[in-house]
């Protein structure tokens, strides 16, 4: 269960809030008046952006069952 931190509690510690959540990787809850208002978590890259770097990196062929390369065989020519 994540820790819950009010207001008050969180001013003048969020520094080190921050680093705990970096290091364990636990969110923390901030509340107002023992409501919920925050929740601080670490930073994740979003899937489209890891899979943003192999866009145009894949090769299509027409027909993968031809061979590939057949010039760059020296015994061929």
């Amino acid at each position: 269960m994540p820790i819950q931190v009010s207001k008050s509690q969180f001013k003048p510690k969020s520094l080190e809030y921050f680093r705990q959540v970096q290091e364990t990787g636990e969110p923390i809850i901030i509340t107002d008046h023992g409501k919920p208002v925050l929740k601080i978590v670490p930073y994740m890259a979003a899937p489209d952006d890891l899979l943003q770097a192999l866009r145009g990196s894949v090769t299509k062929y027409e027909d993968p069952l031809e061979p590939v390369g057949l010039e760059d065989w020296e015994a061929l020519q």
